[in-house]
């Protein structure tokens, strides 16, 4: 038994390992896939922020009130960049970390009130650090509904709305890359709620809704795993 599971943890580091140096995921996105709409280049992120991180920490809450105020698209472009953001241009690696490099997620923010930003459901491309507009509107209480009338959503400013395409880390993993997806989630979310923390917003994380309704909101085939509504306190 024990020679079995010393094998396949051998097997294991030998396929993070090459998948990490061949190259991190640069397949087919749904950024790539929606590239003709209209596209928004964000303000470049900080590196340098007002608090530290382990003030940060200390100060996190799971925040469900919001004033009703707009965010600016420096603050979005912060969060954003703190999801999934490339922090290392030759290897394209990313803000969270993600088992052998495959980038299961894609990000979208279904946005309510940003300056200078018109309401709609936008995806992230972070090779270009930018929005590609996928549908104009408001659909923060189309969401809301759809996380089982869950006010915060529908209150906040923006949602962050992280979308698993499993396939990319279960190619390299099998069945166990479906627990490293679940595992980056939880990378992604804390990002956003220190990122969040140290501009003075506030997010809550939220698992709870209709996938399949939150897919067709989002325009997406992919797996919509967590809500983080973002808004000013």
């Amino acid at each position: 038994m024990f020679k079995k599971l010393a094998w396949f943890t051998i097997l294991i580091v030998i396929l993070g390992s090459v998948a990490i140096l061949v190259k991190p995921y640069l397949g087919t996105s749904e950024w790539e896939a929606k590239s003709g709409g209209e596209v928004i280049k964000l303000p470049e992120p900080r590196l340098r922020g007002e608090m530290s991180v382990e003030e940060a920490i200390a100060r996190r809450r799971s925040i469900r009130t919001y004033k009703d105020e707009p965010l600016t698209i420096e603050e979005l472009s912060q969060l954003l960049w703190a999801a999934q953001g490339i922090t290392d241009e030759r290897r394209k690696f990313r803000a969270a970390p993600s088992a052998g490099a495959t980038y299961p997620f894609e990000v979208y923010v279904v946005v309510g009130k940003v300056m200078g930003l018109k309401p709609g459901v936008y995806l992230y491309n972070p090779f270009e650090h930018s929005l590609i507009l996928v549908r104009e509107g408001n659909f923060m209480q189309d969401l809301e509904e759809a996380a089982l009338n869950q006010k915060w959503v529908g209150n906040a400013a923006i949602n962050i709305v992280l979308v698993a395409y499993y396939e990319r880390t279960t190619s390299v993993y099998g069945e166990r890359g479906i627990r490293y997806v679940h595992m980056e989630a939880g990378h992604i979310g804390q990002n956003i709620y220190l990122q969040a923390t140290s501009l003075g917003l506030g997010t809550v994380a939220v698992g709870a809704f209709h996938d399949d309704v939150v897919a067709d909101i989002l325009g997406t085939d992919g797996h919509p795993l967590y809500i983080f509504p973002v808004g000013r306190v």
